[in-house]
């Protein structure tokens, strides 16, 4: 929704978004929820993922506009379109403005009480833009493929993360690299993080206390 800029609350704002996602992928397996008992990743599903990108790349490339990520799935009551992709295990969110205007929505064009209703065009170019920029990255992206043999070894009881398997067997021209990022389990964006190179197959973070952060490792290209 990307022309409901004028809200019920008689606020107009064409900079500020909302990036609806869910927690975690309806599909994961027993063996996967289990496991965030003991590891956390409760947030870290794929879609809430995506809404991590998405707010990186909009402030990156686009600062003048707020993104807000909402933790849920969508609003509520509602579904959304990108809700039967989450239920078959792809990536789903929803971008629409932060203050929107039901009258707008699911009616009849109509004048009702000095109010007028109905479903009628209506474009934020920003908010446009803003989609076509985390569309056109995404698409983009490193392929999978070259992180998939990683491994994170947090087992040992010491000061310090061991990352093993880092591009092992993964020799692609378009790879440029790693980053390893870290942050504060509270924190709900990737906030800190180490660039390696392509060769590198193990690294270690020392000096830090495994407990109190998330971990997470994501291929660089060239590009």
């Amino acid at each position: 929704m990307i022309g409901n800029i004028e809200g019920v609350d008689e606020r107009i704002d064409n900079r500020t978004f909302r990036i609806f996602s869910e927690p975690t992928n309806p599909q994961d397996s027993d063996f996967q929820k289990r496991m965030r008992r003991y590891y956390g990743g409760e947030v870290d599903g794929i879609s809430r993922q995506l809404a991590r990108y998405i707010y990186t790349i909009t402030k990156t490339y686009m600062p003048e506009m707020n993104p807000m990520m909402i933790y849920r799935l969508d609003r509520f009551g509602h579904g959304g379109h990108h809700r039967p992709f989450c239920d078959t295990g792809f990536a789903g969110v929803r971008i629409m403005e932060a203050h929107e205007s039901y009258y707008r929505q699911h009616q009849d064009v109509r004048m009702k009480n000095g109010i007028e209703y109905g479903d009628v065009i209506g474009v934020s170019i920003l908010n446009t833009r803003k989609t076509h920029i985390s569309q056109r990255y995404h698409v983009s992206r490193p392929s999978p493929r070259l992180f998939q043999n990683q491994r994170m070894w947090p087992f040992q009881v010491r000061f310090s993360l061991l990352l093993r398997s880092i591009g092992t067997r993964i020799d692609d021209e378009e790879l440029a690299g790693y980053k390893v990022y870290f942050r504060e389990t509270t924190s709900s964006t990737w906030d800190k993080y180490y660039i390696l190179g392509k060769g590198t197959t193990q690294f270690t973070l020392e000096g830090i206390v495994i407990d109190n952060y998330f971990f997470g490792v994501a291929a660089v290209g060239k590009d």
